[in-house]
């Protein structure tokens, strides 16, 4: 196992760039919404000029803006500095200062601390617009610096070896982060990131976009408007997930009961869990079998070895006999989980199923993710490890079947009555101290308030999975207002051009598609990113001087 960096950990810290600006944990629930706010003109689709006046609101203006301030606004961001905007011309609205603030909590609250590794590639490099030099060169040359040579041996090992005769490469989440804060040190991130909750976006008569954003801090004494506008022609959102996903038969014990400590998501806070295990032992029911999942068994496993008194029931629907097929690959499979290093193949970043996703119709492009994506994980021997040894010794044990009711017993423990699937179909029941949903977030776009009015206002088209439709520039068809240009990016574009939208490189390719079309219209300040650009940016990232 890695061990932790007692030097390093983001959580509650400042961003490096705003010292003073303490910004609230990313919450998923929307705050009590204030009935007077957005204004009444915004009962419109378009506003006029005039209306904007005479609200008599704080209004700020720059050519460009994104909703969202997170990694995808960050990468969109990076992307119109490197192609020769200024910090005074882009602004970014959002809750957290730093762009991976809400990731960043979802990840510690998946038992993904500090120094362990995420699931992606060398290359997905969200502080360097060209990839290069990737994290994998990166941190064999830290190890090489600081005298460890075993350990770059091994990484370069590791490099050519996967996925074959090694696990896959995947950067520390660490060595993401302090990247992610350099890049945005280099970039003028802190003149650009503007706190709010955006409440509404309406077209504006002149062919700009109008935001509609609350300034009120909670919990913190706040002075000056609580309202404010921003006027933008260059529109950009990226929301991430609306919400957290839960299973209805949990999500109904939870409103029944208003327990929240027994029944939780496996990305919500829950450390008093592992604290509960650690002194007293207890059964633990796990739903979903993904690469949350995984971490959660991993976290289990850990606190096995302080209490062997820890014991795990892993509930999945049906069994796994073989692996998804998509011509001649297969994904391969073990102890009943289904591998594939990155939640997408490689090919759909740059490679031919990016190119045939683009060209593909709606439901067509719905089927191929589904053959491509799907419930998998990464295949780590550690984790292999895990669930081989606790099947042989049998504190880990897999059930298989549909549950039919949750409740909570007199004496406080969780019992729950699954319906068995296979050969043998029959009904038990499972008693456990705790239950943890590990089968991800929600991703509709109507789930998000922000969307939802979006949606219902300029009646926007959705694909076939629920979210934004986008074209193959990321534009959103339909919010064309004159030159005025609104493109998006992220998990609400899931099911359009792009299978990995939520990757880092992703992000990245989504913002270059949207400024590459943005500077083919004549965008403000927008120069072509073409070769001699391209390698002068690329010395100045280098040297860490701005763009």
């Amino acid at each position: 196992m890695n061990q932790p960096n007692p030097h390093f950990n983001r959580v509650n810290q400042p961003p490096p760039w705003q010292p003073s600006l303490q910004a609230p944990a990313p919450q998923f629930a929307p705050a009590q919404r204030d009935t007077s706010w957005p204004p009444r003109c915004f009962d419109k689709p378009v506003i006029s000029i005039y209306e904007i006046q005479q609200l008599n609101l704080p209004v700020s203006y720059t050519e460009y803006a994104t909703v969202g301030a997170g990694l995808g606004s960050f990468s969109w961001v990076d992307a119109l500095r490197v192609s020769g905007v200024g910090t005074a011309n882009i602004v970014a609205i959002g809750m957290d200062a730093r762009p991976y603030g809400h990731y960043n909590n979802l990840a510690h609250n998946s038992q993904i601390p500090d120094w362990e590794r995420l699931r992606s590639n060398s290359e997905s490099t969200p502080d360097n617009l060209w990839g290069w030099p990737g994290y994998a060169l990166r941190e064999i040359w830290t190890e090489f610096k600081q005298g460890h040579l075993g350990k770059a041996t091994r990484l370069w090992w590791q490099i050519f070896g996967e996925p074959t005769l090694t696990d896959t490469y995947t950067p520390r989440i660490s060595d993401v982060f302090r990247a992610v804060d350099r890049e945005a040190i280099r970039i003028g991130w802190g003149q650009i990131y503007r706190y709010g909750r955006v409440r509404a976006i309406r077209k504006t008569a002149d062919g700009r976009y109008v935001i509609a954003y609350s300034t009120r801090r909670p919990g913190q004494n706040n002075t000056g408007p609580a309202h404010s506008l921003h006027l933008t022609h260059y529109l950009h959102i990226a929301v991430g997930y609306p919400a957290l996903q839960f299973l209805p038969d949990l999500q109904k014990y939870r409103e029944q009961t208003g327990d929240f400590k027994s029944v939780v998501n496996a990305y919500e806070n829950h450390d008093h869990l592992y604290e509960h295990l650690r002194r007293h032992g207890g059964l633990v029911m796990v739903r979903g079998r993904g690469i949350v999942a995984s971490r959660i068994l991993q976290r289990l496993s850990e606190e096995r070895q302080h209490n062997p008194n820890i014991g795990i029931i892993h509930l999945m629907r049906s069994p796994v006999s073989q692996g998804h097929r998509y011509g001649k690959a297969r994904r391969p499979v073990a102890n009943q989980f289904e591998f594939q290093p990155f939640n997408w193949p490689r090919s759909c970043w740059t490679g031919p199923y990016r190119k045939l996703l683009e060209k593909s119709s709606p439901e067509e492009r719905k089927k191929l993710l589904s053959q491509w994506g799907g419930t998998t994980t990464a295949r780590r021997q550690d984790w292999l490890e895990i669930t081989r040894r606790g099947l042989a010794e049998g504190w880990y044990q897999i059930v298989f079947g549909e549950v039919d009711n949750v409740e909570r017993l007199p004496e406080g423990r969780l019992q729950t009555r699954i319906v068995t699937k296979g050969q043998v179909a029959a009904q038990l029941t499972c008693t456990a101290e705790f239950i943890i949903d590990a089968t991800g977030l929600e991703g509709k776009a109507g789930s998000n308030p922000l969307l939802a009015d979006l949606i219902d206002k300029f009646a926007l088209a959705l694909n076939p999975m629920g979210r934004i439709q986008v074209e193959n520039d990321f534009e959103v068809p339909g919010m064309r207002n004159g030159t005025g240009r609104m493109y998006a990016s992220g998990s609400m574009t899931l099911g359009g051009p792009l299978a990995a939208v939520d990757s880092f490189l992703g992000l990245q390719y989504a913002a270059l598609r949207s400024v590459q079309a943005l500077q083919e219209a004549g965008a403000f300040e927008l120069k072509k990113l073409g070769v001699g650009r391209s390698i002068s940016q690329w010395l100045k990232w280098a040297r860490k001087v701005q763009p």
